[in-house]
């Protein structure tokens, strides 16, 4: 099972989670400004998801957008190891990032910041705007709640939108210090983010059951309301 947020600037224009007419078996959100996406999944069980690293001072307007590195390796017919080496051709022109990609069977986590790919063991993990597993305050926070999540008999979409929708915030002495200030650390340090320019604009849940049935559900906000959009299938 997995649970993420989006986290972005209220403004900028996005498409919900739907099947992509340039890629039919894609399933995925859209960055309508650049065109890639933060997170999605094909028909085949390919799935991708992405977060950006945390470096306020090593932005340069000429990097490609990070999107991209998602929706390239989900429209290819490019193995996951194959991909890895890629990125690590490729992924300096970038931003920092970490990327989540692979399939059911195989998953890694690549960061361009370390240049190291981990293969994702069995277990509970987190990942936010550090490296993979970084304990920071809300990925410790959403692990512990994860891991009571994988208890129950027969866990449902409600309980991992429960999770994300957690608003809590850590206390200043837990916060990182990634270079934003005091209020911005403070201010992103819950797992739901919600502020006047910024915050939570999606969250998005998949379960894969032991028939290897897909279900992937993505809650779109937009002010106090909100729209569910859904797709369930098969992997082969």
């Amino acid at each position: 099972m997995l649970a993420a947020n989006r986290d972005e600037f209220y403004d900028r224009p996005t498409a919900a989670a739907s099947y992509w007419e340039d890629a039919p078996d894609l399933f995925a959100g859209r960055d309508l400004v650049h065109g890639g996406t933060w997170l999605g999944i094909t028909r085949d069980g390919r799935f991708a998801a992405l977060t950006n690293y945390r470096e306020p001072h090593a932005e340069r307007a000429a990097a490609p957008s990070r999107g991209e590195l998602v929706s390239r390796f989900l429209k290819s017919g490019v193995g996951a190891k194959d991909y890895l080496e890629q990125l690590r051709r490729q992924g300096g022109a970038y931003h920092g990032f970490n990327l989540v990609f692979g399939c059911p069977d195989a998953l890694y986590c690549y960061s361009n910041r370390n240049g190291q790919a981990v293969r994702i063991a069995p277990g509970i993990h987190g990942l936010s705007n550090h490296l993979f597993d970084t304990p920071w305050p809300k990925v410790v926070r959403g692990k512990n709640a994860l891991a009571e999540v994988a208890q129950l008999a027969d866990p449902a979409s409600e309980d991992l939108f429960s999770i994300l929708a957690d608003r809590t915030r850590a206390p200043d002495e837990l916060l990182p210090d990634t270079g934003i200030g005091l209020e911005w650390e403070r201010l992103l340090s819950p797992i739901f983010i919600a502020s006047e320019r910024y915050g939570t604009r999606s969250s998005t849940v998949l379960l894969l059951d032991t028939d290897r049935r897909v279900t992937i559900v993505e809650r779109t906000f937009n002010g106090s309301d909100l729209a569910d959009v859904a797709t369930s299938f098969q992997i082969g």
